[in-house]
């Protein structure tokens, strides 16, 4: 007996089958840990997702407007579609803009481990530059048994959420270092441009034919609604400048977030860089603009009739301007003349301009007096009158750049062999700088746009139709009440950035929405 007990002590065999009945359970339990911590992951990868493609959606439309927030909202009830698995129902679901929450951003903590704090929170579309969304809990079935385990008669689950920040940037490279206080700044919903604003402006032809003259104001002066001024680039000093102004390969970027300004009236400069676009070579820059990215534009018709034929690149004195039945600019809008242009404090016309004899003495049949026929795109009159900028591309299109005027003008829209080639790689004839509510800066004591002021917000980056050079002849025999003609520019709005552009300043922009969080 004793000898059995012994044996059966002894005997080892079927040792596993024991084990295995006791680790049984536990490996069972860990490989349902596994597989629950598995489809836990897959679902927290799945609503994250969803919450990033929500930030980014909605982080798109931060670009300082003042209905950011209201086009951001829209973003994210109807750009992102999200599904999921491994929910409660376990079966695929969606997740919708009903399924989140949002919080809009004017900063973030200093240190991407510290909470966001009320402080960051900002309901003021223009501050908005960052968005929170969160998605809601979703509920998560497990297999694991852990209700078993605790005693707890409660259904095994428990819930998985995401969080996401993300904002947005928007720079503009290798444009004009020129800002310009918003002809179509809304102060208390109204303004001094009739009530339209900058994106009705840009969105109907009635409104972009208006004529608006540019005026550079400085010495302290405040800024009105269509006076301009100047940015600070990398380079230093007036000779930058200008070089700035005249290149057709501005190498200066501004953020929409904030530009700062230039110090300085640099009314001569502007009037060299700009007439330099039409061709006209002042002498004070004859030897500063010698290589081809100082050519001007291909379209240089100007209503200009030269004095002298000249054995170099004219300059403004060698020319004389609108001479009756001889030569025709594109020219103002017809209240200039009587000084009772409704908008800006007689500043901005009305949109109403000569076309009829701009299209008679420039594009004749020979050597006629017979107009010839206008091409469909511009052939509008009344509130569909084609804006000067349409008239200037439609010659373009249809090569009539190279007629006459009359004799002894004979004046046509190429420049002038003398002179540097044109520059078809961009628009001469457009001006681009950064919109700005200077109104509204000017409340703040600590703003002087006259002086160098960092981190100014922009509205927008737009162009600007230049359409007639930098004249003095407009102010001859006018006395003390003449305008400074030798720093005003004349320009029709063409297009913006953002949601109400037609989308011609592209090339220029870097929008960049990213995660942050």
């Amino acid at each position: 007996m004793l000898g059995t007990i012994r044996a059966f002590w002894n005997d080892q065999r079927g040792v596993a089958m024991i084990l295995v009945a006791i680790m049984l359970p536990v490996i069972i339990g860990f490989a349902l840990l596994v597989i629950d911590m598995a489809r836990a992951n897959s679902l927290h990868n799945d609503l994250q997702k969803g919450a990033d493609a929500f930030a980014l959606a909605a982080a798109a439309e931060l670009d300082g407007g003042t209905d950011a927030i209201t086009r951001a909202d829209s973003a994210l009830a109807t750009l992102v579609y999200n599904t999921y698995r491994f929910s409660a129902q376990g079966s695929q679901q969606t997740l919708a803009s009903s399924g989140i929450t949002r919080r809009y951003l004017s900063s973030l903590p200093a240190n991407d481990s510290d909470p966001i704090a009320n402080a960051n929170v900002t309901t003021d579309a223009t501050l908005a530059r960052f968005i929170e969304v969160t998605v809601t809990p979703t509920g998560f079935a497990a297999i694991f048994p852990a209700s078993f385990l605790s005693g707890n008669t409660a259904s095994n689950s428990f819930t998985v959420g995401a969080k996401a920040v993300a904002g947005f940037n928007s720079a503009v490279c290798d444009l004009t270092p020129v800002f310009m206080c918003n002809p179509y700044e809304m102060v208390n919903g109204t303004n001094s441009a009739g009530g339209i604003t900058l994106q009705q402006a840009v969105a109907e032809r009635q409104y972009r034919r208006r004529l608006i003259q540019l005026r550079s104001v400085g010495g302290g002066a405040a800024y009105f609604p269509g006076n301009f001024g100047f940015l600070s680039t990398d380079g230093n000093g007036a000779k930058d400048l200008a070089t700035a102004l005249a290149s057709s390969k501005p190498q200066a970027c501004f953020s929409k977030r904030g530009v700062t300004t230039e110090t300085g009236e640099k009314a001569g400069k502007v009037k060299a860089a700009i007439n330099l676009r039409f061709g006209m070579e002042e002498p004070s820059t004859h030897n500063a603009f010698k290589t081809p990215e100082f050519g001007p534009a291909t379209n240089v018709r100007k209503g200009g009739y030269r004095n002298n034929s000249g054995n170099t690149c004219p300059s403004l004195s060698d020319f004389t301007f609108d001479v009756t039945g001889k030569t025709q600019s594109l020219g103002l809008d017809n209240c200039f003349a009587t000084a009772n242009c409704p908008y800006l404090g007689g500043r901005m016309g009305d949109g109403n301009w000569d076309f009829t004899t701009y299209w008679n003495i420039n594009h004749r049949v020979g050597n006629s007096n017979n107009p010839k026929p206008i091409p469909s795109e511009i052939a509008g009159t009344g509130t569909n009158l084609p804006t000067r900028y349409e008239v200037y591309r439609s010659e373009i299109k249809n090569n009539l750049i190279a007629d006459l005027s009359p004799n002894p003008a004979k004046e046509s829209g190429v420049p002038e062999n003398k002179c540097q080639p044109a520059v078809a790689t961009v628009d001469r004839r457009l001006l681009y700088g950064a919109i700005i509510n200077c109104q509204a800066l000017q409340a703040d004591p600590s703003v002087n746009l006259s002086g160098k002021t960092p981190n100014l917000p922009v509205e927008a980056f737009a162009s600007f139709f230049l359409t007639q050079p930098i004249r003095t002849d407009r102010c001859t025999g006018k006395g003390t009440t003449c305008f400074d003609y030798d720093a005003d520019i004349f320009v029709e709005l063409v297009d913006v950035t953002g949601h109400a552009g037609q989308g011609t300043l592209n090339n220029f922009l870097r929008d960049e929405p990213q995660l942050y969080r």
